[in-house]
């Protein structure tokens, strides 16, 4: 959990409790690490998967409309928000 608490910016307890959540819908599982069985692994399930490319798809469709028909512009977001997501990682 810990490490999913540092990409979210969550705190601890409140991303187990939101794994709870994900893992009640059936949208995640979790799964013992088969290295080190002290830590647990989370996975998306088939249904949570499915939820992430409909996210994703929506948020491409506003941002392209946000852009406009400006695939330069759209390329160059992408290049600053990847470089923006490697130096905050």
């Amino acid at each position: 959990m810990g490490e999913i608490a540092g990409h979210t910016a969550l705190p601890a307890p409140t991303a187990t409790r939101v794994v709870d959540r994900l893992v009640a819908s059936g949208l995640a599982y979790r799964r013992h690490d088969p290295v080190d069985r002290r830590r647990v692994l989370v996975h998306l399930a088939a249904e949570g998967r499915g939820v992430v490319e409909r996210v994703c798809g929506m948020v491409e469709r506003r941002i392209g409309t946000a852009l406009g028909a400006h695939p330069r512009e759209r390329a160059q977001l992408a290049d600053l928000l990847a470089h923006l997501a490697d130096t905050s990682a």
